[in-house]
């Protein structure tokens, strides 16, 4: 391998606020921990949770780099004295703590995960972050199974076109929420067998006619706020309702009676702060059980736009309009 360099190219949150606080810096390469791996960035990938760190909303976890960017693509450069499963020279996508929106970054060797045949770098780095949320979320915490009716809202997002193709290729039954009839069209495209336009038509009562009133079983909700006791409206008794996210802020007047009589259970996750060891088991089971999927083209990660790291800002400002669909990618190489 060629030496390292001393310094690097990174996009900074310089003070909480709008997209253009993300400015291009020089910074010192980050030094792997014994666990971890340093990686030459090729792509990485854009997520909610990077803009909301930018808002000052989402702190990094103690340990982790300030830096925006929570998965990458890329190659193996360095190694912690302790890394059993990787080797200089490996082709990997990666979860990170933080950090990706660099020319390199760290990752727990736990959290590298080989590349599936078939896809490129750029598709590579926008798997990490959606696949580990939708796997740990829906099936693992929400219990998904075969024949079961599943809910994403927000179905064009990277989570919901992840979340889609996933259920789907398990077997389910996927509703799904978007704010056009376009992005409904796309959703029926990837599997989805009913898609509704929020902003023209009630989701509760298509549910309710959809189901025949058996109603959903399980429901991965990011919006929130009203969206909560609407989500218990069309649950089926013990549903599973999991939220990752509160996009449209908290909900009050909530009445809990329903969650009673239909022994519903609504829980809750958020991925970045856990355990190593958590987020390993996750990544060892995608590549288990979802990496042939990816190698034989039945799912694939949705790549909307790419952008050069240095126009970081440009692509949170068309994050933040909602008018893509899929993946916001940065090109780091």
């Amino acid at each position: 391998m060629s030496t390292l360099p001393e310094n690097m190219i990174a996009v900074a949150i310089s003070e909480p606020g709008a997209p253009e606080v993300l400015i291009p810096e020089t910074r010192e390469l980050p030094v792997p921990t014994d666990e971890q791996v340093l990686i030459k960035v090729h792509t990485a990938g854009v997520n909610r949770p990077d803009v909301a760190q930018r808002l000052g909303h989402y702190p990094p976890p103690k340990n982790a780099s300030d830096l925006p960017g929570l998965e990458v693509s890329g190659t193996v450069v360095g190694l912690g004295k302790s890394v059993t499963r990787h080797k200089l020279g490996d082709k990997v996508m990666a979860l990170t703590a933080g950090g990706g929106y660099a020319q390199y970054c760290v990752s727990h060797e736990g959290h590298a995960l080989p590349i599936p045949s078939g896809l490129d770098m750029v598709e590579a780095a926008g798997v990490p972050e959606n696949y580990f949320t939708v796997w740990s979320n829906v099936f693992d915490r929400g219990g998904l199974q075969s024949g079961e009716n599943f809910l994403i809202h927000g179905g064009t997002s990277g989570i919901g076109t992840t979340a889609i193709q996933l259920a789907k290729a398990f077997g389910a039954i996927v509703y799904t929420t978007a704010g056009s009839d376009e992005k409904c069209d796309y959703c029926r495209k990837l599997g989805a067998d009913l898609a509704m336009n929020y902003k023209t038509t009630d989701f509760v009562k298509d549910i309710r006619e959809a189901t025949d009133g058996h109603g959903i079983d399980v429901t991965l909700d990011m919006v929130g706020g009203d969206y909560v006791i609407k989500n218990w409206k069309v649950a089926a008794v013990e549903g599973r309702i999991v939220q990752i996210a509160t996009l449209n802020g908290p909900s009050e007047n909530v009445n809990f009676a329903m969650l009673m009589v239909k022994r519903l259970t609504h829980t809750g996750s958020t991925l970045r702060p856990r355990s190593d060891e958590f987020k390993t088991a996750i990544g060892d089971s995608l590549v288990k059980k979802v990496w042939p999927l990816l190698e034989a083209g039945t799912i694939k990660p949705i790549i909307h736009a790419t952008f050069p790291l240095e126009d970081a800002a440009k692509a949170h400002t068309l994050m933040e309009s909602s008018g893509h669909i899929g993946k916001i990618m940065l090109s780091v190489e």
